[in-house]
Formats: structure tokens, C-alpha cells, sequence
């Protein structure tokens, strides 16, 4: 979703003065309505491929939609199978469905960045360029966190299915020691499921503030506007204050694929092991570069 924002952005500004709808999931419905880059948003009730009344109901919901144009940035196979769910007359289509008016045929697309893939693919449908979105929108009062001055943030968490993604809470308790020494309070934030990750780190590092199940998504492009550093694995939150303009240092494993999803700012780090388990607390620490 958060790749998404730059593409998102260029719509819009592409189709200044159409109505456009999004379709995506629960979870991400606040965020898309506040961005203004959408007129309506809508949820994507992703039904069981055994449930044809389901299927029915969406059909008629997106033929009832009576688009002239759709953009696929999802690219899956239940995305593509949407464009054929609006035949016999599907609207002009951008994606990779066979047969639709825009087709992405790029023998190479799986294997580019996502931004060059989205690019790319947008390119055949007469939009030639996609400069980073502006978050300026997205804004959360951080007031009520009192934060110190001089602050770090750090993601632990990542997708809860995918552990390799993670680098050891022990490791960011270490890390979160030396921030603080460096004079840099270390700021956590995650969900419940990082939960028990929060807690580890906090005991190895008791100047930490934990705001762990405290800050919505609004929060996150502030708190990164205002933070020293952030340091965090692949997920959501760490792609979001890389788009804020925070000097961010990702750590990604080889199962996130770094040549297809490592953002690319010149305020933006990466290191990167097959395994996470191999990258010391050393090495990161050496990584970080504080404003």
C-alpha cells in the first residue's frame, strides 16, 4: 500500500477532474479517504472462491461502478481476475489481465523494483512519469507522546506470517542502549503482536518510551518528520518515514527481496543478510547516521 502512494498521487493528478474510487481492504480505509487522492474508497470483501453468491455480489458492485478506466497496481491473481469479472464490455484496463486495453508486458516485471514495475506499467497506459508522493496530509497530534527533543524510532514488528523479516528484539534492546548513550531516547512503536518485543527491548534499554499500541498511521509521518533516525525491518511504518524525509536504516533478509522493495532516497540505508540472525548489533550501530 504505502509503494502505492507515489502511482496513487499521479492519478490523480493524471485524471484531475474524474471520480475516482479505490478498492482495497479494511484496514487501510481511513488512511486512502484522508489522502484526498480519492473520492470514494471502497472495501474489497475478497470473496472465497467457493462462494459464488459472494462473487455475484461484487461482479454486479463493480459493473455497477460503470468505470471508464482501471488502474491494477495490485497485479495478482485475484486482481487480474477482477477485470474478467466485468466482462463482456470490461473498461479500459491497466494491469496484466490477458486481454485488457493496457496490458503490462514487461517480461522483466517481476523481477524490477516495484516503483520501476509501477512505472513502467503506467507507462503503457499514457502516464509518463511518477515522482514521490507528498505526505504533507498525513498529520497526527504527537503532542500528547511529550517526546524529548532529541529522539530515535524503532520498528521491530513486521508482516506477523513472516518472522524472517524480523531482526532479534534483543538485538534492538542492544541497539536501543547505544541510542540512548549517543544521546538519542529510543522511541518504540508496533502493534500487539510485537508486544512482547517491545517489552524485551525496554528491559534491555529502560530509557526507551514505548508506544507500542499507542499511535495511529496518522502519527507515523510526524513522528518521523521529528525523529533523529529510524531504524526498523521491512514493513509499513519504516517505508513511511523513508517517504517523510527521516534518515531511515532498513534491515532486510533475503526473503523481502531488497532489489524490488529497498526504498531508494539518498536519506535511506539499507543492510541486508540472507539471514537477519547474522547482522550484528555492531554493524547497525556503525550504519546510523543522526541529524
Amino acid at each position: 500500500m504505502v509503494m502505492s502512494f507515489g502511482p496513487f498521487q499521479t492519478i490523480r493528478q493524471a485524471h484531475a477532474e474524474a471520480h475516482i474510487t479505490l478498492l482495497t481492504t479494511a484496514p487501510f480505509v481511513e488512511l486512502c479517504e484522508r489522502s484526498g487522492w480519492f473520492d470514494d474508497v471502497w472495501i474489497d470483501t475478497r470473496p472465497h472462491y467457493s462462494d459464488p453468491a459472494a462473487w455475484w455480489r461484487l461482479r454486479r458492485r463493480l459493473k455497477g461502478g460503470d468505470f471508464d478506466m482501471v488502474y491494477d497496481l495490485q497485479t495478482s491473481d485475484r486482481s487480474s481476475l477482477y477485470f474478467h469479472l466485468m466482462r463482456p464490455r470490461p473498461p479500459a484496463w491497466s494491469g496484466i489481465s490477458r486481454g485488457c486495453a493496457f496490458r503490462h508486458t514487461n517480461p522483466q516485471r517481476n523481477a524490477l523494483h516495484t516503483l520501476d514495475r509501477q512505472a513502467d506499467q503506467l507507462a503503457v497506459a499514457g502516464i509518463a512519469a511518477v515522482p514521490p508522493p507528498d505526505l504533507s496530509w498525513m498529520v497526527g497530534d504527537i503532542d500528547r507522546f511529550a517526546l524529548p527533543p532529541r529522539f530515535a524510532l524503532l520498528v521491530p514488528g513486521a508482516t506477523t506470517h513472516r518472522g524472517v523479516k524480523r531482526w532479534a528484539p534483543e538485538r534492538y534492546g542492544a541497539l536501543a542502549q547505544r541510542l540512548a548513550e549517543r544521546g538519542a531516547v529510543p522511541v518504540l512503536i508496533g502493534t500487539a503482536a510485537e508486544r512482547e518485543a517491545l517489552r524485551t527491548i525496554s528491559a534491555a534499554c529502560p530509557a526507551a518510551i514505548d508506544l507500542g499500541g499507542k499511535t495511529e498511521l496518522f502519527d507515523l509521518a510526524a513522528l518521523a518528520r521529528s525523529a533523529a533516525v529510524a531504524v526498523g525491518n521491512d514493513t509499513g511504518p519504516v517505508h513511511i518515514a523513508a517517504l517523510s524525509g527521516c534518515p531511515t536504516l532498513m534491515l532486510l533478509s533475503d526473503a523481502t527481496h531488497p532489489s524490488i522493495t529497498q526504498p531508494r532516497w539518498d536519506h535511506v540505508t539499507a543492510l541486508t543478510r540472507a539471514d537477519l540472525a547474522d547482522l550484528g548489533v555492531d554493524e547497525v550501530a556503525t550504519a546510523l547516521s543522526l541529524r
